[in-house]
């Protein structure tokens, strides 16, 4: 992983007016666009929201035709892998995570973009561009707690080990990765070393951790009273307080990472022409703003002015600034393998 500097971190608060590479090609593309572009997405409120956001008045209205390909990240992942030598592929843009995104650019899956066909292009956060994908939103990794159950709020990941949260301690499988760094960050591990984190997890594992299959089903046991402390992205953290669940939110003494959710288009997508223009969909002003409003992610752009009651529950403090981190790209794609290897056979087996 790597530190977001104060520069960086400072032009996320204070919307930095950043300059378009080229602001008319979106209309223009528009004009010229038809026929019918294949998305893959993670399904769900993800694709709902797309849809409302950035697909209906951004890509469907200009005469494109929309299919939907909805599956988690590791198949959408080995399909495009699978799929490299065929001259035409079957997605057009498809979601991921940087640290898949890392692995197919390197196998020569993804188009490195044209950013001079991405209107908004030079207005995302500098560390989270990418010449292979766009950012459509991002989010902090976070403690969240029972207000109800918790009278000594966690601080730190650490706290999380502490007796007083025996057995109120929740997790989500999909999570491995974020959750083994999470504990590795406890142990003196280094942000692209997580070994350490294993030791810690089994002893957290001793203290009856509970691990739910989806981010959904943790929700439920906070929500029941059977989870009072729990690792999570933040915006799922704002959802559930949206909902009425008595949530409070804290960000770890060990550092924020970071969580960013790109699109990219894949070297043999059929609808090029289709997929910039859902590309530049991803960075509307009103897109960014929707998306926060209603899940409480953080716009890509630096240069979207939240309302300021919405920036003051989804802006990452200032006291941070030096805290934020970023994956350490190299290292999962070469250890993504044993790390998941290691979480199914020891830690949940």
């Amino acid at each position: 992983m790597s530190s977001l500097s104060r520069r960086s971190f400072n032009h996320l608060l204070l919307g930095a007016a950043a300059g378009s590479a080229c602001p008319g090609f979106a209309s223009e593309a528009a004009a010229q666009t038809g026929g019918r572009l294949v998305i893959g997405t993670w399904g769900g409120d993800t694709q709902t929201m797309l849809d409302k956001f950035v697909v209906k008045p951004k890509v469907q209205s200009a005469g494109v035709s929309i299919a939907y390909d909805a599956a988690s990240e590791a198949p959408r992942k080995t399909k495009l892998l699978a799929e490299r030598p065929l001259p035409r592929g079957t997605l057009d843009v498809g979601g991921f995570q940087p640290p898949s995104t890392f692995e197919l650019q390197n196998v020569g899956a993804l188009e490195e973009l044209d950013s001079s066909r991405v209107s908004k292009f030079n207005s995302i956060l500098p560390n989270i561009q990418s010449k292979y994908a766009i950012p459509q939103f991002y989010t902090a990794r976070v403690i969240l707690y029972n207000s109800q159950k918790v009278t000594n709020p966690p601080k730190s990941y650490a706290d999380l080990w502490k007796p007083e949260y025996a057995g109120r301690v929740g997790i989500v499988d999909i999570q491995y990765q974020s959750t083994i760094e999470s504990a590795a960050l406890t142990a003196g591990g280094a942000v692209g070393n997580y070994e350490p984190g294993k030791a810690r997890l089994l002893e957290l594992k001793r203290q009856g951790v509970k691990v739910y299959p989806s981010n959904e089903a943790l929700g439920q046991g906070l929500a029941s009273g059977e989870v009072w402390v729990c690792i999570m992205w933040q915006a799922r953290g704002v959802k559930w307080q949206d909902a009425g669940l008595p949530i409070s939110i804290v960000y770890p003494e060990e550092g924020v990472a970071l969580s960013v959710y790109e699109y990219a288009m894949p070297k043999n997508a059929r609808n090029k022409e289709a997929a910039y223009l859902f590309l530049n969909g991803l960075l509307d002003e009103g897109a960014q703003i929707g998306h926060a409003r209603e899940h409480g992610y953080i716009p890509s752009r630096t240069d979207v002015e939240l309302p300021a009651d919405l920036k003051a529950r989804i802006q990452i403090p200032d006291a941070f600034a030096n805290k934020l981190l970023l994956p350490d790209l190299a290292y999962l794609r070469e250890n993504d393998s044993q790390l998941k290897d290691w979480w199914d056979r020891v830690f949940k087996g």
